[in-house]
């Protein structure tokens, strides 16, 4: 993967996910963070459950939609702010267990939109239970900077 532009990549990363309301209300965790990749651990709670106790699927797509966004921070200058412009997912299993984990890794990172991909596991280690596809602008806006 690229050299991230801004040697402070990670801290930049955790501060903006720290102001990150909806993470909170979901119970998201910052896992890990390194260059063109995010993981998010989402704890399972009732709160984040639909009528028949699977997590809700917007919950799922709240916390890779963070990771892939962050992913692609990581590799954006000083400065830059990002947003979702579009993303897709594919929910490829009821989402039932402990805690989940969401990966946001970079496919291809271009000045302006960035490529990424997304996935879900139950466990560190587990079965895949969606998968996200998501493209992501870069804002050169000083006042919205993450």
């Amino acid at each position: 993967m690229s050299v991230p532009p801004d040697p402070q990549y990670a801290e930049r990363v955790a501060k903006s996910f720290s102001r990150q309301q909806f993470m909170s209300t979901l119970g998201a965790e910052l896992e890990s963070v390194a260059p063109g990749e995010v993981v998010i651990k989402l704890p399972f709670g009732s709160h984040i459950t639909q009528q028949h106790g699977f997590v809700h699927a917007g919950a799922l797509s709240a916390v890779v939609d963070s990771a892939c966004g962050y992913a692609a921070l990581t590799l954006m200058p000083p400065g830059t702010a990002v947003l979702a412009v579009e993303f897709k997912v594919n929910f490829m299993a009821p989402a039932s267990g402990d805690e989940f984990y969401a990966k946001g890794t970079v496919v291809r990172a271009g000045r302006t939109l960035t490529v990424c991909s997304g996935e879900v596991r139950n466990g560190r280690e587990g079965s895949v239970v969606s998968i996200m596809q998501s493209t992501i602008i870069s804002l050169d806006r000083p006042e919205m900077a993450d």
